[in-house]
């Protein structure tokens, strides 16, 4: 099934609301796909669409408190894995935000049903050169960062 919606253009439904489209992210245009938790025969909530908006709103002032997490967040986990004391090529030494950028490509956002965390809730995924397997996500409620971990804390 597909919809013209007017906040996000055309949806398909695949398990859930899907659109491709473009973002930039960092100066860098990502080819990314937005995902809505819905059902098919039902309308996207008014609270979905709050989030997305915000975050399309706020999208540009966001962006270094995501590579800000990330980096704390990488540098935690190659600690725990040791790396930070034996190489490793898969965890090189990443110490600034241009470093980090070179390793991460963003893929996705996604909007949870509404009733999953209180406030505006998004998650924002993305590869990482690290773990190609787990990937990368970011959850955000309000606009602040929730938690950081594999891309299914974003899903």
């Amino acid at each position: 099934m597909i919809i013209d919606d007017e906040v996000f253009g055309e949806l398909n439904y695949e398990f859930g609301w899907t659109k491709d489209t473009t973002i930039d992210f960092f100066g860098k245009e990502y080819e990314i796909s937005i995902m809505i938790d819905g059902e098919e025969d039902e309308e996207i909530d008014e609270a979905q669409y709050e989030s997305y908006s915000s975050l399309m709103q706020h999208w540009g002032e966001l962006q270094p408190s995501f590579i800000d997490v990330i980096l704390k967040y990488y540098v935690q986990k190659r600690h725990e894995l040791g790396y930070d004391v034996e190489v490793n090529e898969r965890y090189p030494l990443i110490s600034t935000s241009d470093q980090l950028l070179n390793h991460i490509s963003l893929t996705g956002i996604t909007i949870p049903f509404p009733d999953i965390n209180e406030g505006r809730d998004i998650g924002i995924t993305f590869d990482c050169t690290w773990d190609n397997e787990n990937g990368l996500g970011i959850r955000l409620v309000n606009e602040q960062v929730l938690k950081v971990g594999y891309q299914d804390v974003a899903i």
